[in-house]
């Protein structure tokens, strides 16, 4: 791997470790979004694997909360790990111009999302049913994108986890899945010793930025930082589905 392309996943896993954390989620939605514009999503989600798993694993411990978050999760993590071994081939299909696209509307999707502050509440007596079918859901968008993050967290939203639980739950969940993703991912040859420097590298820098942002979370407005994370997804989006839409035009 060149080194221009090294810099490049540098300064992407960076940013995704800023981001991941100023708000405690982020990192494989910002580094897989960045990155998928020199590589395939696949290859992409391949260097971010691991920093993703070891990082969710820390924010899983950090709190009281873990024997509540596996009773009422449950149901949301065993749908996202059937739904992930159910598209299990989508990261290593050659074609990476629609995995580009869904990508790309996926994160827009989940910008606007937060930007509305769309919310719903979910019944306590329908949160195991309900939560299964968003996991399934969200295992079948995770498998084809490397995403996580819809519709899993405006579902954890709505079944009423307080802030500091939030926080642990979603680094419960981010654990099972990146987990999940990364056996996937071993058994199909994307993870090998080709992604041994980058994704050191990747792991370095992701936990600088997580460092850095864990830093600037205490000196400025959640709110404003929020916003213009959430407007730049847009952007990046939107080039990645546009751009990948016009070359599978040209073709």
């Amino acid at each position: 791997m060149t080194d221009p392309m090294l810099i490049f996943i540098a300064a992407a896993l960076l940013l995704a470790g800023f981001v991941k954390g100023a708000l405690g989620l982020g990192l494989p939605t910002v580094s897989v979004g960045l990155l998928a514009v020199a590589m395939p999503p696949g290859r992409a989600l391949a260097i971010v694997i691991v920093p993703a798993v070891i990082t969710n694993i820390w924010q899983t411990f950090v709190g009281p909360y873990l024997h509540d978050i596996a009773r009422r999760l449950w149901p949301l993590m065993l749908g996202t790990v059937i739904g992930i071994c159910l598209n299990a081939a989508a990261l290593s299909h050659p074609s990476t111009g629609f995995g580009n696209i869904a990508l790309g509307l996926l994160l827009v999707i989940y910008a606007v999302i937060g930007l509305s502050k769309f919310a719903f509440s979910v019944a306590p007596q329908n949160e195991k049913w309900i939560g299964g079918i968003v996991g399934l859901v969200t295992g079948l968008i995770s498998a084809a994108t490397g995403i996580q993050v819809v519709p899993s967290v405006p579902y954890m939203q709505a079944i009423g986890l307080e802030k500091d639980e939030l926080i642990q739950a979603l680094g419960v969940f981010f654990t099972v899945a990146t987990v999940t993703l990364a056996f996937n991912l071993t058994s199909s040859g994307l993870i090998s010793s080709a992604t041994a420097l980058p994704g050191a590298i990747a792991m370095a820098c992701a936990f600088i930025g997580m460092y850095i942002g864990q830093v600037a979370r205490s000196k400025m407005p959640a709110e404003t930082f929020r916003r213009v994370f959430l407007i730049a997804m847009i952007l990046l989006g939107l080039y990645l589905a546009g751009t990948a839409a016009c070359e599978l035009y040209r073709a």
